[in-house]
């Protein structure tokens, strides 16, 4: 879906990220990658792959919109106990793919517990905000004066509920007035409600698309956050 914010015309992508075409530049947030190694290591059995078909999604946006800048609004990594060595492998290998591509790591909360991404794998850290004219890339969502803010950290998610109380919850990204939360890119991460005050928009991902909430009219807060 196609919009314009802060003067910029902007793609919203169903893989959950964000495109600026006029740069050739994309945002995701939130990977987490091996968050599911990590829950392995504590014992907690999950599935393998996670990681895996991430990258996967990655590569496929790269190279379907020739990207050559690529910033993640933080939490790359889960936890330092998920920095497995074969999780560790298959990111280098894909760093290697894309060693032509600038990408920039403006650190989350995951990140500062997490070790830095090896100097080989040629990652930029640029810490909050990141100043890029009229955008300014953060972790968390916060205000920027002069300039709109691109974030990730909150996971936002929508439930779609029913007449008769059966609902789905959704992955969105959220615009408002001084600033943008990303859904969270990383296919092993939770969704969380979402603040939502009046002017806000809200654009839902679902089956394989990006769609438009009617207007938000609340005349209250209705959101709870992380």
């Amino acid at each position: 879906m196609d919009i314009v914010c802060a003067g910029e015309n902007l793609t919203l992508l169903p893989e959950r990220a964000l495109l600026w075409p006029r740069r050739r530049t994309l945002f995701v947030a939130d990977l987490h990658f091996g968050k599911s190694a990590a829950f392995r290591a504590a014992g907690i059995p999950m599935p393998e792959g996670c990681t895996s078909d991430d990258l996967k999604r990655l590569d496929r946006l790269m190279e379907l919109y020739s990207i050559n800048t690529l910033i993640i609004l933080g939490d790359f990594f889960h936890a330092a106990s998920g920095c497995s060595e074969p999780i560790m492998s298959q990111i280098e290998t894909w760093c290697g793919r894309h060693s032509k591509v600038s990408k920039i790591l403006v650190p989350g909360n995951h990140d500062k517990k997490s070790s830095p991404p090896p100097a080989c794998w040629n990652f930029q850290i640029q810490h909050e905000p990141f100043l890029l004219d009229p955008f300014a890339g953060c972790h968390s969502p916060r205000r920027h004066v002069g300039h709109y803010v691109l974030a990730g950290h909150i996971h936002p998610g929508f439930a779609l509920q029913e007449r008769y109380g059966r609902g789905i919850r959704l992955p969105c990204f959220v615009f408002g007035k001084y600033g943008a939360i990303l859904p969270a890119f990383g296919g092993f991460t939770g969704l969380h409600p979402v603040d939502l005050v009046p002017g806000d928009s809200v654009y839902l991902v679902g089956d394989g698309k990006v769609f438009a909430l009617p207007e938000f009219k609340a005349t209250r807060k209705t959101r709870q956050l992380k």
